[in-house]
């Protein structure tokens, strides 16, 4: 059944965390920390994928370390429930970018490292027996119009040049493009068959089951306040630990001493109701790619287990002075704004009701590039600043956060992003008006070239170069 006409900008449920957490009910929350003192051999704050991940492992390698997570909300509550699913070894940071901090060898040894970090992921999951709607099911990236085409295409030829497995991806013409899925104005699509689609909540909620039969000791609705060598002190308890692990992404901003260390930047999704056979016979997408355009202020997209598209983007890029949550509650002209991209690429689906939109933050660094470090005199480390890459790329950070912890020497330290540090974000305003200033140059030069602009908009670079990316 469709939606009346005056319904069709709206989305029936907004906030509740996400439809990912609606869809399978939120979990009982687990005991917070009780009052007191308690001691632990690691401590980490935030039980996401990059604090689930690191606990995994920690236990995995090292099964008699007392190991203790820290949760404000419970497991899979920030972005790690609320993300489009895509687990791919895409990165934010381009690889010169990377070579510039970490030479060459060692931006082909990131991505290569976050390439097999997709296939330990799916390991894993095989293993614990996590069913989170798994598809292997690729990246494929349209350009619509002349000028999205350019970019794609320079860019598959350039990262081509760095021999770093984008080899591997293909590029589809306009007929290649309609035969996998049918875009108004497709000309030109990248596939590349290393991604899988996942049910986020589904995957953060078996991995939190595994971390807790390994015997680590997660303690939800415990809002950690203060963390400094030796401790993190969450309301009247405390942890004693002789190293601390602070794995929050866009909610490190609320640590103290931390707001301008990695910018909250928002995204938002909305998600429709399954959609009738006839409906995807005219759209296609019968192989579940994970789907992204080539727009500036991009959107990405996943056909769900169930028939639904979900699709997200950037609504309202940041709030004043780093303010985040609102349990996933978004704008109205977020929204709005969403439903109108999902009509504009599947307009056979206008006439399908929209059940659910929902926001979260995703950490972003001065430079965007995510770092993972572990000072050893203090014992406080972390990792984080994926940009909304954080599926696949916090399991490797994880990893490589075992490695520093338990003095392992491997190719995983040495990676570029290993004592990484960027400089702070700027203060307030310039901090909010930088972040308008860009996505509005980035929505300008979508729209310059939606009339048919054959070229990338000078509008695009202006935003890139005041965002430092």
């Amino acid at each position: 059944m469709s939606h009346p006409a005056h319904l069709r900008d709206r989305a029936e449920t907004n906030g509740g965390v996400s439809f990912w957490w609606a869809d399978i009910g939120r979990p009982p929350l687990r005991a917070p920390l009780p009052p007191g003192e308690r001691s632990a051999d690691v401590c980490i704050v935030g039980a996401g994928f990059t604090g689930l991940w690191t606990a995994y492992h920690l236990k995995r390698e090292r099964p008699e370390l007392e190991v203790v997570v820290l949760e404000r909300e419970f497991a899979g509550f920030g972005a790690s429930g609320r993300n489009g699913g895509w687990l791919t070894d895409r990165f934010a940071a381009s690889s010169d970018t990377v070579a510039a901090i970490g030479g060459r060898a060692g931006a082909t040894a990131l991505r290569a490292a976050l390439r097999d970090s997709v296939d330990e992921v799916l390991a894993v999951c095989e293993r614990e027996e996590i069913e989170a709607d798994i598809v292997r099911s690729g990246v494929l990236r349209v350009a619509r119009g002349q000028a999205q085409a350019r970019r794609l295409h320079a860019l598959h030829e350039k990262e081509r040049g760095w021999g770093d497995g984008a080899d591997h991806a293909v590029e589809l013409g306009p007929e290649q493009l309609r035969a996998r899925i049918r875009i108004p104005d497709g000309m030109l699509g990248l596939f590349d068959a290393h991604g899988a689609r996942v049910h986020p909540a589904k995957l953060a909620r078996g991995l939190a089951g595994a971390v807790e039969g390994l015997g680590v000791s997660i303690y939800e609705g415990t809002a950690v306040h203060d963390v400094g060598p030796g401790y993190a002190r969450a309301g009247a308890g405390i942890v004693r630990s002789p190293t601390v692990l602070t794995c929050l992404e866009g909610f490190l901003s609320d640590l103290p001493g931390r707001r301008r260390a990695r910018l909250p930047l928002n995204s938002a999704m909305v998600v429709t109701a399954p959609l009738p056979a006839a409906i995807w016979d005219k759209i296609g997408w019968e192989g579940s790619e994970l789907l992204g355009d080539c727009a500036h202020a991009y959107t990405y997209a996943q056909r769900t287990a169930d028939g639904r598209i979900a699709l997200g983007g950037r609504g309202v890029p940041y709030r004043y002075a780093s303010r985040i949550d609102d349990r996933g509650r978004t704008q109205t002209g977020t929204v709005r704004s969403l439903i109108s991209a999902l009509h504009d690429q599947f307009p056979a689906a206008a006439g399908v009701p929209v059940e659910h939109a929902w926001c979260g933050v995703l950490g972003v660094a001065r430079d965007w590039f995510p770092a993972v470090g572990l000072d050893r005199a203090t014992g406080l480390g972390g990792a984080g600043g994926y940009v909304g890459n954080g599926v696949g790329a916090s399991h490797l950070a994880a990893r490589t956060l075992c490695d520093l912890m338990l003095d392992v020497d491997s190719e995983r330290t040495q990676l570029p992003w290993v004592g990484h540090e960027a400089r702070r974000w700027e203060p307030e305003p310039l901090r909010w008006i930088g972040v308008q200033l860009v996505y509005a140059l980035y929505r300008a030069a979508d729209r310059r070239e939606r009339r048919g602009d054959g070229h990338t908009s000078w509008f695009a670079r202006a935003a890139d170069l005041i965002a430092g990316r």
